[in-house]
């Protein structure tokens, strides 16, 4: 049951493969807070994937389209513009890719010519995506643009290879393109930082089921899923984070402001003398 939180909003999400994607579970909750939206994949990501039978189930225009492609992108936004009738209020950037990993390149033996593709999918369709929208005026005022990132782009993941360096790239143009797009049309442009995920893109990264478990450890909260992640985007293109942009936001658990947990701790040490109190108690703190 929704609360009517993007009730009369129209948006386009781009990057929803299959039901364990995070976009096809925002694109979910959207429509269930009111909105109405399109979708966005490549040509063949919904050949492969099941986007199709997500459009029906939500009544929602398909638009096949190459996210790297300025034309395709307008051709996306044109057909929303038509198909929602009227501008667009949010976005939701969901795409990631790297052919090095696929290939399984390590980051000391990347071919360059995969990279440039991995920045383009990963990042720089990014900024075509908001570039399109800004000079076509396709958002309304206040509309919101979300994309999804993830820690290593501060910090460095083992396996995570080039897309650590395209999730940089990625934060970097929410910043510089959420002061021109805000000062000129109060739009706001703010990246999530998910804790990993198991996905159809997440799970071609070297190490990852070890990855996700070691967050899982690490965080407070524990590891955010894709649906909590929907939940976290619905309120980032709602109404009540107006003035939240330029931001990189953090939604994993508390991983992002640990050092060493005893959960972590636990897994790699044999003896646990010092950890616990006279009493057996485990110090925590």
């Amino acid at each position: 049951m929704g609360n009517n939180l993007l009730k009369g909003k129209r948006g386009i999400i781009f990057g929803a493969l299959n039901d364990m994607s995070i976009a096809w579970k925002v694109a979910e909750r959207c429509v269930e807070e009111g909105a109405t939206i399109t979708l966005s994949n490549t040509v063949l990501a919904v050949r492969m994937g099941t986007t199709n039978e997500l459009a029906e189930k939500l009544n929602a225009k398909l638009i096949p389209a190459d996210a790297t492609s300025v034309e395709d992108l307008e051709k996306v936004f044109d057909q929303s513009i038509e198909a929602l009738g009227g501008k667009i209020d949010f976005v939701l950037h969901s795409i990631g890719m790297s052919p090095n990993v696929r290939k399984k390149r390590t980051y000391d033996d990347l071919d360059y010519n995969l990279l440039n593709q991995t920045l383009d999918i990963s990042a720089i369709s990014f900024h075509k995506m908001l570039q399109v929208a800004y000079k076509k005026q396709a958002l309304s005022e206040w509309a919101s643009v979300v994309a999804l990132s993830y820690g290593a782009a501060q910090r460095t993941m083992y396996g995570y290879n080039d897309m650590a360096d395209a999730k940089a790239m990625l934060e970097s143009i929410a910043r510089s393109f959420g002061y021109i797009y805000g000062r000129s049309h109060n739009v706001r442009i703010n990246t999530i930082s998910q804790s990993p995920t198991i996905t159809t893109a997440g799970s071609g990264i070297k190490g990852f089921d070890s990855l996700v478990d070691f967050s899982e450890r690490m965080s407070p909260l524990g590891n955010a899923t894709a649906a909590e992640c929907a939940d976290y985007c619905i309120v980032m293109f709602s109404d009540l984070t107006k003035k939240v942009t330029m931001q990189n936001l953090f939604h994993d658990g508390g991983y992002s402001s640990m050092g060493m947990s005893y959960r972590a701790m636990e897994q790699y040490i044999k003896s646990f003398d010092g950890l616990t109190d006279e009493q057996g108690n485990v110090i925590l703190g």
